[in-house]
């Protein structure tokens, strides 16, 4: 396989961009976004299976492609798919409502784009400064997507998503930069390479690292919708199109937290693993925490997805600070189970949005009994985010406990798991009213409900037979997760 190859898969995105910006969106070119993230998805299995027997690079270093990688861009391609499926749909949905136009439709679908290319940039980059620059990079191109219905609301939420991430983006400069000074003291002058760094880490200053370190943990943190900056992150996921919401809850989430756990595997060579240890374990419980009790009285189901993400990035945190094999393996499990499971959820929830014209719990009766197939898709959605056998969150959550009460931080992990058992049932009483019961009387009731498109009812009931799948067994995908592990553990 040529170097070239690499490309792919920020190329694709890139040329369904320039697309959308010389043909505009219509029936011909609707389903080229569709196009481009399974060609994302077959390029990064490809990729895939030649980083097996090592890493690969390419533009003079500037890309570098190992197992770790590969995955989160599999990840990339997968949840892609799924949202750029469901989106002629709910654009056509949006057009035909009033809500939008074909030129909407268009920078819609140009954003979108340029937003798969930048995240497959950050998890494809060589060194931590290309990273920035893509990370940086996803966040003005989803903040004119947050904003995109242009209320009130929606120009709010893509302020307050811009002001915070930014500010997050602004700690993991400064990180960067002072790694970097790091760097540059030390005998081989590693630079801001990740190679470079994980190699020389143990002649990194552990003064100027620690402060380093911090800093990118938080400001990667922020991105990833980690306590304590994660204001942005209900507000945006709650105002952003479907289709965004569930890119970016089941995506942009965990590549910010790729860079995180890339950062930690230099920390844990140059420092031990006590710090970033204490860091993500406070971080991780401050935001199971948070997640918990604005959920118990949540009245927004968008808003109910969006610190469900909290809560999953959460989990996550705890993996990383259990560390090992084990945990590492779940966790990469858990990103692409939560991704799939998320992408289902949040295009369910907009074509609920669409058809009923509220984003209130009370509001919405009776799903089951009008749209039999999109309450499925909603009740198996959340029997799978709440790790529910044989949905791969349950083995990926269980590897991770394992793991937890194996390392030592047996107390940490079980008060996560009983306040994820407290978060469970939140979801499971909110869905169930929503899903259940007469549907709502008074005046337009009896109006016919449009039932859900055939392209659309396929993507959700697709996310859910691959999540159930990878849960069962994650076969040719257990070889790519245990090599990925092992980067992340330092021990490849």
């Amino acid at each position: 396989m040529t170097t070239l190859f690499l490309l792919v898969p920020v190329a694709l995105p890139v040329l369904g961009a320039l697309v959308y910006l010389v043909f505009g969106w219509r029936p011909a070119t609707a389903w080229v976004s569709a196009a481009s993230a399974a060609g994302v998805l077959a390029a990064a299995i490809l990729i895939a299976v030649e980083v097996a027997a090592g890493p690969r690079t390419a533009i003079a270093g500037l890309l570098r492609v190992d197992a770790l990688s590969a995955f989160m861009l599999i990840v990339i391609g997968a949840v892609a798919l799924l949202a750029t499926a469901a989106t002629p749909a709910h654009l056509r949905a949006e057009i035909d409502a009033g809500r939008a136009t074909a030129r909407t439709a268009a920078r819609h679908s140009v954003l979108v784009q340029l937003f798969l290319a930048a995240m497959a940039l950050a998890v494809s980059a060589a060194d931590l400064g290309v990273l920035w620059i893509a990370v940086e990079a996803t966040t003005i191109v989803t903040a004119f997507l947050v904003g995109q219905r242009r209320t009130r609301s929606a120009v709010e939420a893509a302020w307050k998503y811009v002001v915070i991430c930014s500010t997050g983006i602004a700690l993991a400069l400064l990180g960067t930069i002072l790694l970097n000074y790091a760097a540059q003291h030390t005998p081989a002058t590693a630079g801001l390479d990740w190679a470079g760094l994980v190699a020389s880490a143990h002649t990194l200053d552990p003064g100027v690292t620690r402060i380093a370190v911090a800093l990118l943990v938080i400001g990667f943190g922020t991105k990833a919708g980690l306590a304590p900056l994660h204001a942005w992150l209900p507000d945006a996921h709650s105002q952003a199109p479907a289709p965004v919401s569930a890119l970016m809850s089941g995506v942009l989430l965990s590549v910010a937290f790729y860079a995180v756990l890339r950062v930690k595997v230099i920390a844990d060579a140059a420092l031990g693993t006590g710090f970033t240890r204490i860091l993500l374990v406070i971080m991780a419980l401050a935001s199971l925490l948070l997640a918990a009790s604005l959920l118990l009285a949540q009245r927004d189901y968008k808003r109910m997805l969006a610190y469900s993400s909290i809560e999953h990035m959460g989990l996550l945190a705890l993996a990383a600070a259990v560390g090992g094999p084990l945990a590492m393996a779940a966790a990469l499990l858990h990103v692409l189970g939560h991704g799939l499971a998320k992408g289902v959820l949040f295009l369910s929830a907009g074509r609920i949005l669409q058809t009923t014209g509220t984003s209130r719990i009370e509001r919405v009766r009776g799903l089951a009994a009008r749209q039999p197939l999109l309450a499925g898709c909603v009740g198996f959605g959340v029997l799978a985010l709440i790790g529910l056998p044989p949905f791969s969150v349950f083995a990926s959550e269980l590897g991770i406990a394992r793991a937890g009460f194996a390392s030592g931080l047996g107390p940490v992990t079980a008060a996560a798991l009983l306040v994820v058992l407290v978060i469970a049932a939140a979801l499971i009483a909110h869905t169930s009213r929503m899903l259940l019961g007469s549907p709502p009387e008074g005046p337009g009731a009896a109006t016919a409900v449009p039932r859900l498109p055939v392209t659309a009812g396929t993507a959700l009931v697709a996310g859910l037979v691959v999540c159930a799948a990878i849960g069962v067994s994650a076969g040719p995908l257990s070889a790519l997760l245990h090599l990925a592990a092992e980067i992340l553990t330092g021990t490849r």
